[in-house]
């Protein structure tokens, strides 16, 4: 203990701690003062926006693909083969927090970087050979179990590219524009699913209907190669976060360990089931409003093909551009005040805007456009507000694991769920029921989040009061490194 006194006397006396070649810390816990801090910064926001944009444009491909796929791949009527697409979809999720326990704690260890370049190498991958797979005519079940297959692999590597990838940006962000910048990860994510939306309409549009079931179905999963390839780059140009290093270093110093799991979930549970709650809440909705809605328009409100791609396409760019402005008011105002008016309207307004959609083009486009703004403010705070639940040591995996397991039970099953109680009720409101009772669980964990706008993330910050001592977090399994603020 004497020891470890020591070294933190040791650090919190230096006035500034060099963590690498292109940036520089200022102990006040502010973030990087060196005039390299904007390009650092923007490098950062690059590096993790593409790769989450290579995620979300293989779930916008697939979802906006599904009617194609399901032809393809699986047998029996149109209705039974898309239920079996979607189900294939929601399976893909099961293995998501297998991904954040393998992912997160390795990200926590060896550190985000490394990590990140495993997943993005592994998404690509999956993605670009689903479009090689051979049909079901020809090989039988082989199809659609090579198809789960890979929706697996997919689903092992996103459990720890996304938490990887928000970690990342809020690590690199000033504090005081954290929201800002974290928004651009997710102008990565509409970016990606809507890049896969324009090209499977383009390709619709281009190729005609009977070509795209025979093989231009295809063509948009082999571009996920070069954009795999294009993030990897971005990555290997970057160093790792300031505020990993910074942490390293100090755990290097002070001979402390990394915690395990086992301190993640009796040292952070409250956080764990906190930040649960709130992705409940943000991906019920994400994947009811993204995922399952050109199978909605398409099946259950008549509209064509074409009809059914466009109109979330149009919803996704006016989210696009409302993000930014909603990550800086949360810089502002807060992150919970944006969160609050966020599920306070979905809850709402979401049941006459799913009548609205029903009225015909116009009102779909209308109504979409509407659930993804009152949706946006969510999204854009999702890096500002996560990462900053959990200390440093502990981030990654606290994400990656939150996050996955609370996704893979309710978000990703959102699509198929949907679809299997319209079938039995009949009612064509049953996603608007469905986000409505989400936003309820959103709302209570809320109530129970902390503000942490404006606050450092550094070191400790993020830990449970009764968890620091001496600038130190306790752990089960060691010593997770403290806060270096004076």
């Amino acid at each position: 203990m004497r020891g470890r006194a020591a070294a933190l006397g040791g650090l919190r006396r230096r006035r500034r701690i060099e963590v690498g070649a292109d940036m520089t810390m200022e102990q006040d816990g502010r973030g990087p003062a060196a005039p390299a801090e904007a390009a650092a910064v923007r490098r950062a926001v690059a590096a993790s926006a593409v790769g989450n944009a290579t995620e979300w444009f293989d779930y916008g491909i697939y979802a906006y693909g599904v009617t194609y796929i399901s032809a393809a791949l699986f047998p029996g009527e149109a209705a039974q083969a898309t239920l079996f697409a979607l189900a294939t979809f929601a399976i893909s999720f099961l293995v998501r927090p297998l991904g954040g326990f393998f992912w997160g704690p390795l990200g926590d260890r060896l550190g985000r970087k490394s990590v990140l370049a495993f997943t993005i190498v592994l998404m690509a991958a999956a993605t670009f050979l689903v479009g090689l797979l051979p049909t079901h005519e020809a090989v039988g079940f082989w199809a659609p179990l090579m198809l789960v297959i890979l929706r697996m692999v997919q689903g092992f590597s996103t459990g720890g590219e996304y938490g990887g990838a928000a970690t990342f940006m809020a690590e690199y962000a000033p504090d005081d524009r954290r929201g800002f910048f974290g928004s651009f990860l997710e102008v990565g994510t509409l970016a990606g699913f809507s890049f896969g939306a324009l090209l499977m309409l383009g390709f619709s549009l281009l190729l005609g209907n009977e070509a795209m079931h025979e093989w231009g179905w295809r063509l948009p999963f082999l571009v996920a190669a070069p954009l795999g390839l294009v993030g990897l780059y971005l990555r290997a140009k970057i160093e790792d976060t300031p505020v990993f290093r910074e942490a390293e270093a100090l755990e290097a110093e002070s001979a402390s360990r990394q915690p395990g799991l086992k301190t993640l979930f009796t040292g952070y549970w409250r956080p764990l089931l906190v930040m649960s709650g709130l992705v409940i809440a943000l991906n019920v909705v994400n994947y009811t409003l993204l995922s399952y809605m050109p199978t909605y328009l398409e099946r259950r409100l008549g509209l064509s093909t074409q009809q059914a791609l466009l109109v979330p396409i149009i919803g996704m760019l006016c989210m696009m551009a409302l993000l930014p402005f909603a990550g800086a008011a949360s810089d502002r105002v807060g992150r919970k005040p944006l969160w609050a008016a966020s599920l306070v309207g979905l809850f709402v307004l979401a049941i006459p805007l799913y009548h609205l959609m029903g009225a015909g083009l116009s009102g779909a486009i209308v109504g979409f456009a509407v659930l993804g703004l009152l949706y946006a403010p969510q999204l854009a705070t999702i890096s500002a507000t996560f990462p900053a639940m959990f200390p440093t040591r502990v981030r990654f995996a606290g994400f990656a694991v939150a996050y996955n397991v609370a996704t893979s039970l309710f978000g990703g099953t959102a699509p198929a769920a949907n679809s299997w109680l319209i079938e039995r009720t009949g009612d064509a409101a049953v996603p608007a029921y469905y986000m409505m009772a989400a936003c309820v669980v959103g709302l209570i964990a809320l109530a129970f989040t902390a503000e942490t706008a404006g606050q450092s993330i550094r070191g400790d910050a993020g830990a449970p009061a009764s968890s620091r001592r001496g600038g130190a977090v306790r752990g089960g399994q060691g010593t997770v490194s403290g806060n270096l603020e004076a």
